[in-house]
This record gives C-alpha cells, structure tokens and sequence, in this order.
C-alpha cells in the first residue's frame, strides 16, 4: 500500500519568515505534535487523529503542480513534522517533480529538532524549544537557527542554541555555521521590542518576522 501521511493542509503562497523570506513555496502541512508550546498559532494541528490523511504520491503530485506554477521549493512543516517518518514523502517528491518538471524541487523542513531526522532534505530550519530543547544532531544539521522570543529567557535559550552550534560546527571540521534568526512571537509586544533590540545590538542575529501574515496571505 501506498504510504499515507495525516496532512492539515497544503498549499502554495509565499514563505513568509527567515532566510527563505519573499520566495513562493509550496507547503505540506503535517498534523501531529506532542511539543505543544503554550503559544503556537497552528494548535489546530496537534492532533493527527482529527485529520485526513493522504498518500505521498498525492502530495507529491500536489508539489509538482506548484512547481510548475512557480513555487521554488516545498516546505515540510506542521505540527512536528518528524513524528513521522519522511523518508517516503520525499522520495516521492524527488522521483515525481523530477520526472514531471525534469528536476527535482529542493525539499525544506520546519522542525523544533525534538525527534529523530528522517527524509533526503535540501534545507532545515531549526525552531528549537525552551522547554523541549531539540537533539544534538539537528543543531550539526540545520543550516538556519530561528529561534521565538517572548521574554528575557528566550534571548539567552537562543544565545545557547547559537553557542551549540558553533560548537558541533568545529568539532565537525565544518566552518559552515548556520544562520540565526529572532522572531517575535505573533502578537507579543514584549517579544518584539526584546527581539529588535538585540538584534540592533548583537550582529550575528537577524530579525525575521512573519511578513505573510502582515501581508494576510496564508
């Protein structure tokens, strides 16, 4: 049988926050996250039990349509999208879009770095959480830190974060190191004065904020 994955939503539009911020996209929302932070903006997606799900292929039909209209990369997210296992939706999405579009489109991943790594990803974008700080080898793998803040905690959490990398980077014999976002959590005041002012402040950091939704786009 064909793998099935539960899926929240899917759609094309723009990514909206870090590096990646402006570009069209194509997302694969997966439902299912026992991170649960007091304060996301998509608990909808908590419970996979309470969406359909779909099978890779589908997805992978879905993503090479939106390639073809433009989208420059698919985005796993959720949720927690590393509750599951991806290794199958990305095969599906690299032998679909490269046979259809005659190259495969770069596959990104949203993750807080709590569970194990599965899926061929291009690019991963690491959330990691206060309260469930994410594994030692999504820190190695990430190429982008973007951490949330609320309050003072937040700032030093993510200075840690910043340091563990930089750490796992020499110890690989790598002088990659990634990129490190603040983002002000949505609709905090506190978040975005702290967040502007440490970035004003401190140069390795970037502020990203969630133009998409400044922009009432999905």
């Amino acid at each position: 049988m064909e793998p099935t994955l539960p899926i929240m939503e899917s759609f094309h539009s723009l990514q909206g926050e870090g590096a990646h911020n402006g570009k069209s996209a194509f997302f694969i929302r997966l439902a299912g996250c026992n991170v649960a932070c007091s304060w996301c903006d998509t608990k909808e997606s908590w419970l996979e039990q309470q969406h359909a799900k779909q099978s890779v292929l589908t997805l992978a039909k879905y993503t090479a349509e939106a390639q073809r209209e433009g989208a420059s990369f698919v985005v796993i997210t959720g949720g927690e999208p590393l509750q599951h296992d991806l290794n199958p939706l990305c095969k599906a999405i690299k032998d679909t879009t490269s046979t259809i579009n005659s190259h495969s489109i770069p596959i990104h991943l949203e993750t807080s770095g709590v569970y194990k790594m599965s899926g061929t990803i291009n690019w991963i974008t690491l959330s990691p959480k206060i309260h469930l700080p994410p594994r030692k080898e999504l820190l190695k793998k990430c190429q982008e830190i973007k951490v949330i803040i609320h309050n003072e905690e937040d700032l030093l959490f993510a200075e840690e974060m910043a340091h563990q990398a930089s750490e796992k980077e020499k110890n690989s014999g790598s002088d990659q190191e990634p990129m490190l976002y603040l983002q002000p959590g949505w609709k905090s005041e506190k978040g975005k004065t702290l967040a502007i002012d440490y970035v004003k402040k401190n140069s390795k950091w970037t502020l990203s904020m969630q133009t998409h939704k400044w922009l009432g786009v999905a």
